[in-house]
């Protein structure tokens, strides 16, 4: 029995077995790793998908054209972000509301439920209190109709307007 333990702590003790080890450790590290981008790249694809066949039913009529639908396979650098916006507000239909997310230049219905936190400053506030043309920053998750379920909506500072320069 001695000599079993004695085999054990030599293998144990070894440089190969540590060699084995870490190269597992760094390989389900990065398999890990390599899950977390799948998943990502999976729900903002799915999220385009979705906003794109739900397009008509979110904003009644197709009054412009999608972004996506010009766009190349494989191309998924203009597919929208399907966790929230940053933009104004053009439409409120509570409980839901519409925002022009200005960085996408596309339009977002959002979602709001009773368990949306609402700040303006450090203020809670209730959704009745949002008006058309103000600022937001929506952080939520997206549902299979193309929208966003809020979680979080924050008020911002309007933009600064920049002085019309003359050439």
């Amino acid at each position: 029995m001695n000599e079993f333990k004695l085999k054990i702590k030599k293998v144990l003790g070894s440089k190969v077995f540590h060699t084995v080890v870490c190269t597992l450790g760094i390989l389900l590290v990065a398999s890990f790793i390599f899950q977390a981008g799948q998943m990502s790249g999976f729900r903002k694809a799915s999220f385009g998908r979705d906003w794109g066949s739900n397009y008509e039913m979110n904003f009644g009529s197709p009054h412009m054209i999608p972004k996506m639908m010009g766009q190349r396979f494989g191309d998924f650098g203009n597919l929208p972000n399907a966790s929230g916006a940053i933009g104004k507000i053009i439409k409120i239909e509570l409980p839901t509301i519409i925002v022009l997310d200005e960085k996408e230049n596309i339009e977002k219905v959002v979602l709001i439920d009773k368990d949306t936190e609402i700040r303006k400053a450090r203020e809670s506030i209730t959704s009745n209190e949002l008006k058309i043309d103000e600022h937001i920053v929506i952080i939520g998750a997206p549902n299979s109709s193309g929208q966003i379920e809020a979680k979080l909506i924050r008020f911002l500072p309007a933009p600064l307007e920049m002085p019309f320069k003359k050439d």
